[in-house]
């Protein structure tokens, strides 16, 4: 039996020894093999066929056999573990530094707590480098308690120790516990390098404390020793100012690095993406192309963002162009904030030609595309995408249900948007307050009153204002009076300082002609503080964007603007528009409502983009609150009797206005 196993043994040496003489560095040979081998000699000596085993393993290890399960019940979980206990293999530091970083690498953190039990019993138990490599193994795997159980364990810390779990708290949003590590770290006696700082500045830039004490503090001690000079220290005091919003103070640090990188730049133009300052954002772009700095993925990302909130479609455009002569590929984040760019900003057609070519569709990218959908009217085509997701095998999340709800409500797909919110169970997604307001506000614009309050008084959680606000916009539509201002009182206990409600409310006694209710709610404001955000409207031409209010009389164009919205007026009288003038909430005669009805900001903005633009071509209008009822009836006239396609973005939706129609089919 014994000479049997010997030349089983045998053989798998020379099998080794000939691949190596021909170049070959690693042979697949596994054990198992090895035992089939064994078998066939009619071996049944099971510590035997071990010790083969431990004889192969032992001088050929792979790195992807590292992680390899124990091939018996008793072991101690990795096959290789199991060999340095029988004393195949010699546990060195080089062999668990292995193991550690293997761990790290795949995010294995059963394996690598095992890895770490092990190390435990070895010689290596007090080893300080070995204990850092194991946090750090934590930190990435996602496990702060495990890392934080160890730093407390451990009995003796170093720089590296102290930076890793600071670290670690920093990158996985827990910035509080990050910067309480800071004084302690100083207490025994440790000076901070700049990773150390880098880390904590990331924290303060997440945390919002009295007037930012603990970044500025910091930002102090950089100042005493030295530090702001460093790149990565500067760079990381850029963006916690920019996060803060502190615009100035990041541009003066910027400013004052002697050195700067692709990083120090994407801060600075990423903090005016957030404000949504596109045109410092794309000048600061411009300025980074001519020092001769590359941008990133992370700096057209922010660009991108930039003129998504801003819906400058143009300037997205060039920015656009830019990246594709780079050579950059549409991966990851780009992609989705490019296609966001689009739907943003009117073009759902180029939005989905940029879905289309990613490099990979992930559930972000669904839910950007979904949400693009549901913003322009697009419900059908909103419920076939996500049909569409469900059967390909994507797991749909709780904003990938809000998308499609939203759409359902927009379209007023009663029956879908009702199977859609009982489905989030089937994938053990808990409705949140979203989800409930859209639900509200579908039941609401089909008419169904009665029911969405019902829905409302039954909720398993307590309604917001939010809630309550979308029964009060669907009153608004429906002209229910009562239970519209039943509604507004609910929000206005919940939230009292939201213009929002109050001018819902003043319009729904309005439109009834009831002025002095209409009045006494607007008085309620004013007594209040609420002040009601002025409308404006603005529309982009030849990368300029061009801002209107209602009665605008600054712009250089005013009377041609005037002129040419006279004329169209009188054009779509002459087929059917009547002066909605509900809407005008003053006590003037009639004609003086009608006269207040044309000066409306989107009417002027349109108005300028008549005698502006080339005829034929599409129109874009933004605006930033709700579009008028009078302003939706105007713009369809006009879309006909001028033979353009004129979109206009409030902040509900998009209307597509076509040949006398829109897109949301009046119901918005």
């Amino acid at each position: 039996m014994s000479r049997h196993i010997s030349k089983s043994k045998s053989k798998a040496l020379y099998l080794y020894k000939n691949a190596a003489a021909v170049g070959i560095q690693k042979l697949s040979l596994s054990a198992a093999q090895l035992r089939t081998s064994a078998t066939r000699a009619s071996c049944t000596d099971s510590e035997e066929i071990s010790e083969g085993e431990d004889w192969y393993a032992s001088h050929i290890i792979q790195d992807k056999d590292l992680l390899r399960k124990s091939l018996h019940n008793s072991g101690t979980g990795l096959h290789v573990l199991d060999l340095v206990n029988r004393g195949s293999l010699e546990a060195d530091r080089t062999l668990y530094n292995k193991l550690l970083n293997r761990c790290t690498q795949m995010g294995r953190l059963q394996q690598a707590r095992i890895v770490h039990a092990h190390i435990l019993t070895s010689h290596f138990k007090d080893d300080l480098p070995i204990h850092n490599t194991i946090l750090n193994m934590y930190v990435k795997c996602g496990s702060l308690e495990d890392a934080r159980n160890l730093f407390d364990q451990m009995p003796c810390k170093d720089l590296v120790t102290w930076t890793a779990l600071i670290s670690g708290y920093s990158q996985y949003d827990r910035p509080q516990d990050a910067l309480v590590l800071f004084p302690q770290m100083l207490l025994r006696g440790l000076e901070p390098n700049q990773f150390t700082l880098s880390s904590l500045f990331k924290a303060a830039g997440a945390v919002s404390d009295d007037n930012n004490k603990h970044g500025r503090q910091l930002h102090a001690y950089c100042l005493k020793y030295g530090f702001d000079t460093n790149v990565y220290v500067g760079t990381s005091l850029v963006d916690m100012y920019a996060r803060w919003g502190h615009m100035d103070e990041s541009q003066l640090i910027f400013d004052s690095l002697e050195t700067k990188n692709e990083v120090s730049w994407n801060a600075l133009i990423a903090g005016h993406a957030r404000k949504a300052q596109g045109e410092h954002a794309l000048r600061l772009l411009g300025k980074m192309l001519r020092e001769g700095f590359k941008p990133t993925h992370f700096t057209y990302s922010s660009v991108f963002t930039a003129c998504a909130s801003a819906g400058s479609m143009e300037q997205g455009k060039w920015v656009h162009a830019h990246m594709i002569k780079s050579g950059a590929k549409l991966v990851a984040f780009v992609g989705n904030t490019l296609l966001d760019m689009y739907a943003k900003s009117g073009s759902i057609e180029d939005a989905r030609k940029v879905f289309d070519r990613l490099v990979r569709q992930d559930i972000v990218s669904w839910n950007s595309m979904l949400t693009g959908y549901a913003q322009h009217g697009l419900g059908q085509e909103t419920v076939q995408r996500f049909e569409e997701l469900l059967r390909i095998g994507i797991q749909p999340n709780d904003i990938t249900f809000l998308c499609v709800l939203t759409a359902c409500s927009h379209a007023g797909l009663l029956d879908e948007g009702q199977y859609y919110f009982d489905l989030m169970k089937s994938y053990n997604i808990e409705p949140q307050i979203s989800h409930y307001v859209t639900i509200v506000d579908l039941l609401g614009r089909a008419g169904l009153l009665d029911r969405a309050e019902k829905f409302i008084r039954e909720m398993p959680i307590e309604p917001t204002a939010a809630v309550w606000g979308a029964l009060l916009g669907a009153c608004r539509m429906h002209k229910n009076i009562d239970l519209g201002a039943y509604a507004a009182e609910r929000v206005f206990e919940l939230d009292p300082h939201d213009s929002g409600p109050h001018v819902l409310l003043s319009n729904i006694y309005a439109s009834a002609g009831r002025l002095s209710d209409a009045a006494r709610v607007r008085k309620l404001m004013k007594d209040c503080g609420v002040k009601k955000e002025p409308a404006c409207s603005w529309v982009e031409i030849e990368n300029a964007v061009h801002m209107f209010v209602a009665n605008d009389d600054a712009h250089p164009q005013r009377v041609e603007i005037l002129h040419m919205w006279e004329t169209i007026s009188g054009k779509i009288k002459e087929i059917g528009y009547v002066p909605d003038t509900s809407h005008v909430l003053f006590f003037v005669d009639q004609q003086e409502r009608e006269v207040k009805l044309q000066y409306h900001s989107e009417k002027l903005a349109l108005a300028f983009a008549l005698l502006n633009t080339t005829p034929g071509s599409t129109i874009r209008i933004k605006k930033n609150i709700r579009v008028c009822g009078d302003c939706h009836s105007a713009i369809k006239y006009v879309s006909k009797v001028e033979g353009r396609e004129i979109i206009v973005r409030d902040t509900n939706r998009f209307h597509h206005f076509r040949d006398g129609s829109c897109s949301c089919r009046d119901y918005w």
